[in-house]
């Protein structure tokens, strides 16, 4: 059902029609980290501020702005990448979020991938790994939307 072509090619027979999987290059993956940063730091910053309301006036706990971004960041890609296996930054790309077999990733797999995101070496495994550190442990990979 799975067959690899070189050159990050692979094929899936999807109901009797063969849908090639291209792997995305790293401009469309800058692209695409990018427009997601600015939306989730647009959307986290907006949570600091209804915070901050409530700590001017009914004097709750302030909190670093780092408390609200990463779950933020957590939410956003975990929300978009299981339901819709591609995040607003994809969706402008014309990408997706598959598992390595080029099937759709399972939940497990996108929460893991989501939670990686989180570290700070996260992208410094790209010269060995061929990708973000994200991709290769959770066993996923970034295609071109063949719907598009």
């Amino acid at each position: 059902m799975y067959k690899r072509y070189p050159h990050g090619i692979n094929a899936l027979n999807l109901l009797g029609k063969m849908v090639f999987m291209l792997k995305v290059g790293d401009g469309t993956r800058a692209l695409n980290f990018f427009i997601d940063t600015i939306l989730l730091t647009i959307l986290a910053m907006l949570l600091f501020r209804w915070y901050n309301f409530y700590v001017v006036y009914w004097r709750y706990t302030p909190l670093h702005f780092g408390w609200f971004f990463f779950p933020t960041m957590f939410g956003y890609y975990s929300f978009f990448e299981l339901i819709f296996a591609k995040t607003p930054g994809k969706w402008f790309t014309h990408s997706r979020v598959v598992a390595k077999n080029g099937k759709r990733a399972a939940w497990f797999m996108i929460l893991l991938r989501s939670m990686i995101r989180l570290t700070i070496v996260d992208l410094f495994f790209g010269p060995f790994l061929g990708g973000p550190l994200h991709d290769f442990a959770s066993s996923t990979t970034v295609v071109q939307d063949p719907t598009h």
